[in-house]
């Protein structure tokens, strides 16, 4: 059995790792977008490094769209195997990857009218919204902690079996347990997708996974520590009266639409149940986060004791009487002239798209406003970029900005677990059972650093795979 670590490989995007038992049969773990990597991300995206036709089944850890993006891709090149992921991955891929062909739509849309300028040929989306919502005829949804049998061989020395165990990142995410029988050998491989936080404001915390022979685990806060939960909620707060009370300016809080954006609003209803949230109005400007948060209301089984607690008197913890739903366009470009203070939630994350790009354009150059990042922002994207110290213009849609807006940050916001959580979560395995662990989804250098702090603590054998690099498990 072989496996090669095609994305996420020393970087924290495209997370795509194919592995080929003796027999011939192909498994996909996860089949993620490369982001935030400027004219390379088309190139990297079309250049899949394995025919998706021989592909048998695709296993994903959840649905973020840097690890299930390119899914409709797939599809549209012939891929017609089975995607297996937990039923709340499955209820949001059935949003978010036709959100994710609109924009790619829109912006060959944009990028061609360009083209045409300069008397060039057209081009192609890497898919459509119609790939996206006809690929979700091959899901199969698993609920936690099922053995399921993945494949229909009838030869009982090569079999393959997957069950889910929650890793507390986002709704749905898991752990990938995998046990392959080959010749009567059985190799268990665990992958860990991006690992959750014990103190999730909604989540329930990342649960023990059963003994690997192989581990697949993320790295991407492996040299950092995050502030306590009580410590964000409070800057939050202290964010939101500098900027909407005393400076009367607006809030922009560039936020992933699945997961960080619930999180958020659920700290800005608590604050509002609780009297501190100042008399502002709050919008979230983002038609993907108003239909997760639908399935978000769905899946209590993946809320922690608070969520469920704050439900037994409030039935809606995802709203309040000054939070507003924004799905058009015209409301969407309405608030460029809205000259009240307010907060604005909007996506992507990483300022690489959507509409909180527009909303940075318009508003970074007001010394009144601020740019809040709660999340990490890959090296060349704008929402990194934007952050650099001393920053005085900035280059966005190809105009250049001055940066007199503040830019603020608050990493415990972060979906991913630092080190130290991190590790707390590696320690339910027994590390001189484990053969091999590798290292994915991180920065080269920090991936360095977490790999030391790995041995420090008894893991051994640790890899930190190029991309496209194969190994023989």
């Amino acid at each position: 059995m072989k496996i090669k670590f095609i994305g996420a490989a020393r970087e924290v995007t495209g997370s795509k790792h194919l592995i080929t038992t003796d027999d011939g049969t192909k498994i996909l773990l996860d089949c993620g977008m490369f982001q935030g990597k400027g004219l390379d991300t088309d190139a990297l995206n079309r250049d899949l490094g394995f025919n998706p036709e021989e592909l048998d089944y695709m296993i994903l850890s959840h649905a973020h769209i840097d690890h299930t993006g390119l899914i409709p891709y797939l599809y549209k090149l012939g891929f017609r195997g089975s995607v297996i992921c937990t039923n709340a991955t499955l209820d949001l891929c059935s949003i978010m990857l036709p959100d994710s062909g609109h924009i790619q739509e829109m912006d060959v849309k944009w990028f061609n009218k360009k083209r045409m300028k300069r008397n060039q040929s057209p081009v192609e989306p890497i898919y459509s919204v119609d790939d996206a919502e006809n690929c979700m005829e091959l899901f199969l949804g698993v609920g936690y902690n099922r053995r399921f049998y993945v494949n229909n061989k009838t030869n009982k020395d090569n079999k393959v079996n997957v069950k889910f165990t929650n890793s507390g990142h986002m709704l749905g995410s898991a752990v990938v347990n995998l046990e392959i029988i080959e010749n009567g050998q059985t190799k268990r491989i665990a992958f860990t997708g991006d690992i959750g936080r014990k103190t999730n404001k909604i989540l329930a915390p990342p649960a023990p996974f059963p003994q690997c022979d192989y581990l697949i685990t993320e790295s991407t806060y492996g040299n950092r520590l995050h502030p306590t939960e009580k410590e964000s909620v409070e800057d939050l707060l202290k964010i939101v009266e500098e900027t909407c009370v005393v400076n009367k300016g607006k809030l922009l809080i560039p936020s992933f639409s699945v997961g960080r954006t619930q999180e958020i609003i659920f700290v800005l209803n608590n604050l509002y149940n609780e009297g501190r949230l100042p008399k502002i109005d709050v919008f979230v400007d983002s038609p993907l986060s108003v239909n997760a948060t639908e399935v978000f209301r769905r899946h209590t089984e993946c809320m922690n004791a608070d969520v469920k607690d704050v439900m037994r008197t409030d039935p809606d913890p995802f709203g309040f009487s000054s939070l507003r739903y924004i799905k058009s366009v015209e409301e969407s470009k309405a608030l460029n002239d809205y000259d009240q203070p307010c907060i604005i939630i909007s996506s992507s994350g990483m300022m690489e798209a959507g509409r909180i790009k527009h909303h940075v354009a318009n508003n970074v150059s007001n010394w009144r406003n601020t740019i809040l990042v709660v999340g990490y922002c890959s090296p060349t994207s704008l929402g990194a970029r934007i952050q650099e110290p001393g920053l005085r213009e900035i280059s966005i849609f190809g105009e250049i900005h001055e940066v007199n807006a503040r830019i603020a940050r608050i990493e415990s916001f972060s979906g991913h677990g630092d080190y130290s959580e991190m590790i707390d979560f590696l320690n339910c395995q027994d590390k001189a059972l484990v053969r091999k662990t590798f290292l994915v989804h991180g920065d080269y250098e920090v991936q360095k650093e977490y790999a030391e702090k790995l041995r420090a603590v008894g893991f051994n054998n640790i890899e930190i795979p190029k991309a496209k690099e194969e190994f023989e498990l």
